[in-house]
């Protein structure tokens, strides 16, 4: 069974990116429901009373709750804001299963299977996310030639250079 734990904090940016540090109270418990200290963290909860499911990430020297607009509508224009949150750790599993296509596309080119092989298990969880939470055949089918091309160095993918 999961523990809630209530509190607020003030919406701040770094970069472009909103977020909230947690009270160091709850970091300690989340630290200990989850059995880690490692970043990331899975968490759910709510705010300002709607779910959201995220990472508590740990970024220059300090542990983060991103605050994206699908947590808190334009989050990016409300820094400075008091928000409520309610945070656990999220005990659900986070799998990403490979996409069918991208199998079938990886097991044709060996070459870019070998590449996708040696990524670190990161990388490999963000393009099959990518793929997996894209919701016509047409743009599967587009974003997995770009991963294949991606893949043998051929052009960018999911924001990043060559592989």
């Amino acid at each position: 069974m999961m523990t809630i734990y209530k509190f607020q904090a003030e919406l701040e940016i770094i970069g472009i990116n909103p977020f909230v540090a947690l009270p160091i109270d709850i970091l300690q418990h989340i630290f200990i429901d989850s059995g880690r200290k490692k970043s990331p963290i899975a968490i759910c909860g709510q705010v300002n009373g709607n779910d959201y499911k995220q990472n508590l990430m740990f970024f220059k020297g300090n542990w983060r709750l991103y605050v994206n607009t699908t947590m808190l509508k334009n989050s990016p224009k409300r820094i400075g804001e008091l928000v409520d949150f309610t945070i656990a750790y999220d005990l659900e599993p986070r799998m990403v299963k490979q996409p069918q296509v991208l199998s079938e596309a990886l097991a044709k080119n060996l070459e870019a299977k070998e590449v996708f092989e040696q990524l670190t298990a990161s990388k490999q969880l963000e393009i099959n996310r990518y793929i997996a939470r894209l919701k016509t055949d047409e743009a599967i089918e587009r974003n997995v030639a770009r991963a294949i091309g991606f893949l043998l160095g051929k052009n960018r993918f999911v924001g990043r250079d060559k592989p």
